[in-house]
């Protein structure tokens, strides 16, 4: 069972949630974790315009082997503007309500969107990993903050992630050819670890296991909302139903 660490009111203003960002940071640790890693946690959330609802789901692995162990899902609103740098404010509430329905505590969890990368040290990673207290790290296929040199066109190829000359992440090639990804610790959890982990959990494709699986849950949740809302009434004969283009959904990593 997962349990909160620390709590906050979630009804913020962007004001007053930029200084909650800069306070919370001073309590990220960025120093080694020296425990047993026996099972690992993807999490990611997905926005669905036509109902205005989140889709959290929490992917629960074993370590070493990867096998699904657990599944825990759910769904929520939030008020909060979308506002680049400060996408936790909407996304955690719902995964928290996911975490607190699984039956075991994950030893590290990975999450779609940025951890120290992030303009005030303070990313989703990060936020996540302090109300937890739980070694956390981000996994972002966009990058927000920082430069990094040329990363080698092999499969585990690497190079720093800087900002404001300081290493805040890695730049990592998962896959031979394909584009990096940016990896950054949340919290109790190195730098290099970060990017060891992203990388032990790398399978046949760009985006590590823990947080792909988590990425196709939402993405079914979601199809099955947008299911249920179908009229289910046929069309009438000699017409043709024109379905009108919602435009896209995607969120930049925060």
């Amino acid at each position: 069972m997962v349990t909160m660490a620390l709590r906050h009111s979630w009804r913020l203003t962007p004001r007053s949630a930029i200084r909650l960002q800069r306070r919370l940071a001073e309590r990220v640790s960025i120093s080694p974790f020296r425990g047993p890693i026996r099972c690992v946690a993807g999490a990611d959330v997905s926005y669905d315009p036509g109902s205005g609802r989140f889709h959290a789901a929490v992917v629960l692995l074993e370590w070493p082997g990867l096998a699904v162990l657990e599944i825990a899902r759910a769904r929520g609103r939030s008020s909060f503007p979308y506002i680049p740098g400060l996408l936790s404010f909407r996304e955690i509430p719902p995964l928290l309500r996911a975490f607190r329905r699984l039956g075991r505590k994950p030893d590290l969890i990975f999450c779609d969107g940025q951890g120290l990368a992030h303009p005030r040290r303070f990313g989703l990673a990060c936020h996540l990993g302090i109300l937890l207290d739980i070694p956390t790290l981000g996994c972002a296929k966009t990058i927000l903050v920082g430069e990094h040199a040329e990363v080698p066109g092999r499969r585990g190829g690497r190079c720093g992630l800087h900002f404001e000359a300081r290493r805040v992440g890695t730049a990592l090639r998962t896959r031979e050819g394909a584009r990096p990804v940016f990896v950054s610790p949340g919290h109790r959890l190195s730098v290099g670890q970060a990017a060891t982990w992203a990388m032990r959990c790398a399978g046949r494709y760009r985006i590590p296991e823990p947080t792909r699986l988590a990425d196709l849950e939402v993405s079914r949740m979601r199809r099955s909302e947008v299911g249920r809302r179908r009229p289910t009434t046929a069309p009438v004969a000699g017409y043709v139903r024109i379905r009108a283009h919602s435009g896209p959904t995607g969120r930049r990593d925060a």
